[in-house]
């Protein structure tokens, strides 16, 4: 996106590299160690819930074998011992049911013992509620944890666009900043809530599982295991597959999403000049783009949880075949194979929970990818330490000085400034502006002239020479303490979601009356418009200022200018949406507001800077020609060029 004057710019922008995936993953964790109290707890809450989860199957195993004993025994003839009923059972050539129960705890002649079976039964409930309960605790801290962050996140994100320069926001779309400011936090928020928790419980589950497996059997843990590698290479091939098709998908969003602002914010435009099949167009292509990558990304990532489910079916059959010999063999019981067959479940189910997650993980770390672009964009020049200021801002012997102590006189001392390095734009430049002149810049689209105020704002730096303001540099100061000294109303209107009453005062540092701003409105001749409104000064407005014309949004602007009262005004084509009748009055008001104040104006009407004390003319970056209006029609030059050219468009109805 072009900068001022049409130009590109150089450095500033949003950053285009691709950070690595485990290392924008190990970043996002790091973010989550403010909460490493909440986090604590959570791992302790899960490792107790894994634990409890993990007991239980052996515990109903327990119940099983007691259940299945007392089957056995009733069968069995009373008086004789176990070894007797075993013996009996091989001399009638029955030696695998002799073999098979020779592992099962029964007694000849007893039926189950229900008393027994019944306390068992009581301390499975009792792990499983508590297990439950630790659960509840262990998700609330998750919750916690994860809200938290992702304020902060969003807190980052908003002091980060405050600190970006103003060189960031031209070459980047907006639409593209929304989306990494919204839908990608929202994005990392969804990723934690649903995959967090889970994959700590998961990962729990199998280190927990995997012990109990050996401590039953470790031949059939060896079994379970011979799946894990098959399992280990699918999510490695899935996931090396579909994160860069994550990450294209979210860039994908965000050009979508910077489309469909910038066609919404200029629809009427788009109608005027018939558009709308191009627009159209253009939204298709953008939304193909990313269906195909979205397509690729959940398609790559889907196939891991089928393969995943029968990896896990295989282990299932591996289990129960090998499990079922050992019990016919009599070195395991039946409880034991059982508790077995749940754990093999618990191993593979949490195997394919986090193969599932896979796609939802990568999808996270792709949006905190864009988000870490963002957070490492580079800033503007930090402000010069309270201790080396000068001027306003600084604490001197004589205490702080306040922007109302300020003078307003500006000096431009041979500044250059360029937005690329190999064009330059403005070379060697250098003005003195007394406190309460007012200054006229003039000159063709591209001269310099925006940019010369944006110089004097310090939303850009030079690249030579120095500004000051009262004789200290401005690099000196603040940014804050600068800008308060500054009132400016910018060609394009900005009005936010609220009353009229509201937007002026926006204006002003502090509270201010209704009377103050009634009286700002007077200033700026909007008063009389704004009381035709039906609710007046409380007549609400939405961020696109509908219902009142362009006109009426400027007068608006410009009465907040009136309201902050500054040192130095600064008026960037301010009447350029406004009628000749108003255009009139606001000429009046700023000669009244520009006494005893410096005022730079912008201003391609000429017809607007007759009354001003001094007329500076730039092309190409450069100043050409200063004086009043009349010394420099006379002169002849640049200026009565720029002035016979446009009232000869005027007189012959060019426009």
């Amino acid at each position: 996106m072009a900068g001022p004057g049409g130009r590109m710019m150089a450095g500033g922008g949003p950053d285009q590299r691709s950070m690595a995936f485990k290392a924008s993953g190990r970043r996002l964790l790091k973010a989550l160690a403010p909460e490493r109290g909440a986090l604590w707890l959570m791992l302790v809450a899960c490792l107790l819930s894994v634990a409890g989860a993990v007991v239980g199957p052996l515990i109903l195993g327990t119940a099983t074998d007691l259940v299945f004993a007392g089957v056995v025994g009733r069968r069995m003839a009373d008086g004789t011992t176990k070894a007797q009923a075993l013996d009996g059972l091989r001399a009638g050539g029955d030696h695998g049911m002799a073999d098979m129960l020779a592992g099962v705890d029964f007694t000849p002649g007893r039926g189950i013992d229900f008393t027994a079976v019944g306390h068992v039964l009581l301390w499975a409930l009792a792990i499983y509620v508590a297990t439950g309960l630790l659960t509840l605790v262990s998700t609330r801290m998750s919750v916690r944890v994860i809200n938290r962050t992702v304020y902060r996140m969003r807190e980052d994100v908003q002091a980060k666009l405050a600190r970006l320069p103003l060189s960031y926001f031209d070459k980047a779309k907006r639409g593209e900043v929304l989306s990494r400011a919204t839908n990608d936090i929202d994005n990392i928020s969804q990723t934690l809530q649903q995959s967090m928790g889970q994959l700590i419980n998961s990962l729990l589950t199998i280190i927990g599982v995997l012990g109990m497996m050996f401590w039953i059997s470790p031949l059939l843990a060896l079994v379970a295991l011979v799946t894990v590698p098959v399992s280990v290479v699918v999510a490695t091939k899935v996931g090396t597959r579909s994160q860069p098709h994550f990450v294209q998908q979210w860039k994908s969003t965000g050009t979508l999403n910077a489309h469909v602002e910038e066609m919404y914010t200029g629809h009427a435009l788009v109608k005027v000049f018939g558009r709308q099949e191009k627009s159209a167009a253009g939204f298709r292509e953008q939304n193909e783009a990313l269906y195909e990558t979205g397509f690729k990304a959940q398609f790559n990532s889907g196939v891991m949880q089928p393969v995943m489910f029968f990896i896990s079916n295989i282990n299932y059959v591996l289990v129960a075949v090998v499990g079922g010999l050992r019990v016919a063999s009599g070195t395991l019981s039946i409880g034991d194979v059982q508790a077995f067959i749940q754990y093999s479940r618990q191993f593979s189910m949490p195997l394919t929970q986090v193969a599932s997650m896979a796609n939802l993980v990568q999808s996270g770390v792709a949006s905190a990818e864009r988000i870490f672009e963002l957070l490492d964009a580079e800033e503007q020049t930090p402000d010069a330490p309270l201790s080396g200021r000068s001027g306003i801002g600084a604490a001197p012997a004589g205490g702080w000085r306040k922007a109302s102590e300020v003078k307003g006189k500006v000096a431009l001392e041979r500044v250059s400034f360029r937005y690329e390095p190999e064009k330059p734009l403005i070379e060697d430049l250098s003005l003195t502006v007394e406190p309460g002149q007012t200054v006229a810049i003039v000159g063709p689209t591209g001269a310099g002239k925006t940019t010369l105020v944006n110089l004097l704002m310090r939303f850009y730096e030079t690249t030579g020479g120095r500004i000051t303001l009262d004789g200290v540099d401005i690099t000196k100061m603040s940014r804050d303490d600068l800008r308060s000294a500054i009132g400016m109303v910018l060609q394009d209107t900005w009005l936010f979601g609220g009353t009229i009453a509201d937007n002026i005062a926006y204006g002003a540092a502090g509270e201010v009356t209704r009377e103050q701003i009634e009286e700002a409105a007077r200033a700026a001749h909007a008063d009389r418009f704004i009381r035709t409104l039906p609710d007046g000064y409380d007549t609400v407005l939405d961020d696109e200022g509908s219902g009142v014309s362009a006109g009426e949004k400027q007068l608006i602007t410009i009465a907040r200018a009136f309201l902050s009262d500054p040192v130095i005004l600064v008026l960037d084509e301010a009447t350029s949406s406004v009628d000749t009748r108003t255009e009139v009055l606001i000429q009046k008001a700023m000669a009244r507001l520009a006494h005893g104040r410096t005022s730079f104006v912008i201003a391609h009407r000429l017809s607007t800077i007759h009354d001003a004390d001094v007329i500076l003319v730039m092309e190409n970056g450069s100043l050409v020609e200063q004086g009043t209006h009349d010394e420099l029609l006379t002169a002849g030059g640049a200026y009565a060029r720029l002035y016979a050219a446009q009232f000869t468009q005027t007189a012959t109805g060019v426009h």
